[in-house]
């Protein structure tokens, strides 16, 4: 009786944690549309008048790009603003011979009278924080814009956002992701469902209620007096943005967020470099958990709703651990539950995850109808999305699991570059990319025998008891094989 026991503490632990978590959410649903009412009167630079328009810095961290260098080069020279006031810096950690063929596209760009700059280190020390605090060092603007190889800024992206500078109190203004290849197949539709909940439902939430938001590391413009001021950028996490955002919000710096202004991006394509991008925000947003737990604890300077809301979001990652341990007790505790009578009133605990999945769907819905539009056809469509995605999501739980523990756990890792690939129709080749790792994780082997577990889950709603059987979690167990089997079988076929 005691293994029963502990089996339903901890199982009522983590569905606890997770409804606390879907609660959160749904406050951050109630200020998005609390915010939709407000009317922005920022005060904003007139660029109109040349003596309001700054200098900037324009930072581009590059490491190994071949297939998408060209692209971001050719996009960024477009980018339309006085070029007296405009610098542009190549941060180029490249250790292939990339570093020779953008050399020589930035040349050309700088015979063209843009001041440009190819910006190498001997060594990758603080992999993206070190090129990044490198550049910083030299960098001639007051505001410092920065993207990763993949984006592609629209040409008044820097009239769109740096005018709202004019108040001495923001630090940093960030911008929403757009996706160039979101329909180019599941796997980046569902993660383009994901990041369009965090860019408008989670940022706008925050943001419009003073809580904490995070610079997202890409698209998005620094106050380079706010990067000093807060530290600087440090590399002892594999998520420097959110490190580097929280320390400057704890110095009461001001954040702005902008949902109008879409700075496009390429998806990973391949489960592989998914798997590797997932890791690194799961494992770094635990890191930075156990880094600023006590400063956000302790600090003086923010509300208890604020700090609430700033633990929560930086427990983010951590919510897959819990979903996980649900998932794999699930199915002991349907047998518990069969087997001791006196013990069903307890039971009633598992409608709490149903309470947190209604509330998931809920807040997700206004996100999706804002996207594609409201309407019976778009809401059928939209529950298909939510089920794929739920599936998928508690798919990748393994995985994100471990890279939880170990950020929890302090274990150091390299920074591990997402490849990208510039494919934008299913029919392009992907498998060609050198930068691919073709290895294959002993965590995939976990997530097929998970993928069996919850299969042999399902087959148990049909014997236990005496009642014949129990269907209460038999969806949930349907989601889990999906979503480990997908996982599983796109893992092994990226490997071929």
């Amino acid at each position: 009786m005691i293994l029963q026991t502990v089996v339903i503490v901890i199982y009522t632990i983590s569905l606890l944690l997770i409804f606390l978590y879907a609660l959160a959410q749904l406050n951050l649903l109630f200020n998005y549309l609390s915010s939709k009412k407000e009317e922005d009167d920022s005060p904003k630079f007139d660029f109109y008048n040349p003596d309001e328009i700054p200098f900037v810095t324009i930072q581009l961290p590059v490491y190994n790009e071949m297939y998408v260098m060209n692209r971001l080069l050719k996009n960024i020279a477009k980018i339309d603003y006085p070029k007296d006031k405009l610098e542009i810096q190549v941060l180029d950690d490249s250790t292939d011979e990339t570093v020779e063929t953008t050399k020589a596209q930035i040349e050309k760009l700088r015979s063209k009278g843009l001041d440009i700059k190819h910006i190498t280190r001997l060594d990758r020390k603080g992999f993206k924080a070190g090129a990044l605090k490198e550049g910083l060092k030299i960098a001639k603007g007051e505001f410092i814009a920065i993207f990763d190889s993949d984006f592609l800024p629209k040409k008044d992206w820097l009239k769109l956002t740096v005018p709202y500078f004019k108040d001495d109190s923001v630090g940093v203004v960030q911008t929403r992701w757009g996706h160039i290849n979101r329909n180019y197949s599941i796997l980046t539709k569902i993660q383009a469902f994901a990041l369009d909940a965090h860019f408008t439902l989670e940022q706008v939430g925050r943001n419009s209620k003073g809580h904490f938001i995070n610079f997202n590391g890409t698209a998005g413009v620094w106050r380079k007096t706010c990067i000093i001021d807060a530290g600087n950028w440090e590399g002892d996490t594999l998520t420097e943005d959110l490190d580097l955002s929280y320390r400057a919000q704890l110095k009461n710096w001001k954040f702005k967020y902008l949902e109008d202004v879409e700075t496009p991006a390429e998806l990973p394509v391949v489960i592989s470099a998914a798997r590797s991008q997932q890791f690194r925000w799961n494992k770094g947003g635990a890191e930075n958990f156990r880094k600023m737990l006590s400063r956000v604890v302790k600090s003086k300077n923010i509300s208890a709703k604020t700090k609430i809301h700033g633990l929560l979001h930086l427990l983010n990652s951590t919510m897959f651990l819990n979903v996980l341990i649900v998932g794999v007790l699930s199915i002991p505790m349907l047998y518990i539950k069969n087997e001791y009578a006196h013990l069903r009133p307890y039971f009633y605990v598992m409608s709490f995850f149903v309470m947190s999945t209604v509330i998931f769907f809920v807040c997700y819905w206004f996100m999706y109808k804002n996207i594609y539009g409201s309407g019976f056809k778009n809401f059928i469509r939209y529950i298909g999305m939510f089920f794929v995605f739920f599936s998928i999501a508690m798919g990748f739980s393994l995985h994100n699991s471990i890279a939880v523990l170990e950020g929890h756990w302090g274990k150091k890792s390299e920074f591990v570059r997402t490849p990208k690939f510039n494919l934008s129709k299913y029919k392009d080749n992907w498998k060609n990319n050198k930068y691919m790792k073709r290895n294959i994780s002993v965590h995939v082997i976990f997530e097929g025998l998970l993928m069996l577990y919850f299969a042999f889950g399902m087959y148990s709603a049909f014997i236990v008891g005496n009642q014949g059987g129990d269907f209460g979690l038999f969806p949930f167990h349907l989601m889990l094989f999906i979503g480990f089997g997908y996982v599983f079988f796109k893992s092994l076929a990226s490997k071929v």
